[in-house]
């Protein structure tokens, strides 16, 4: 018999700039895995939608404006941590409305694909760089 585990349901994006780089942000210090970076999004209110989770939290984490339409599924991880299950699915979006501004304070950088592994990521985060690589070579 297996063991209950919480499920955690958190959508990110990677946004693509128009010279094919990705935007990636660093958790604040103080939060869990802290100083890593990793792709913006967050976690899903109860009853939400992936996609409106993901409208919200640009708006907020970036002030910018994206449309549902704009968002097209790349792939996903699922990753064991400790004390909970993550699983997230990563969306592309090339079209937004709005500069991106870190509204939380957070750090940014826009990164090619095959940098980005030079940057330290929470492990859920990892095995979504290849595909990225692969769409944007």
């Amino acid at each position: 018999m297996t063991k209950s585990v919480n499920l955690l349901l958190v959508v990110a994006v990677a946004l693509i700039d128009a010279d094919n780089r990705v935007l990636i942000a660093q958790r604040p210090k103080h939060k869990q895995l802290g100083g890593l970076w990793e792709f913006p999004g967050g976690k899903l209110d109860p009853g939400e939608r992936p996609e409106a989770a993901l409208i919200r939290e640009l708006d907020e984490e970036l002030g910018i404006t994206v449309k549902e339409a704009c968002l097209a599924p790349l792939t996903f991880a699922s990753h064991a941590y400790e004390d909970f299950h993550l699983l997230m699915p990563l969306y592309v979006c090339r079209r937004w409305e709005g500069q991106v501004m870190p509204r939380e304070g957070q750090e940014l950088a826009w990164v090619r694909a095959t940098k980005l592994r030079d940057y330290p990521m929470p492990p859920a985060d990892l095995p979504l760089i290849p595909p990225l690589i692969e769409l944007l070579m």
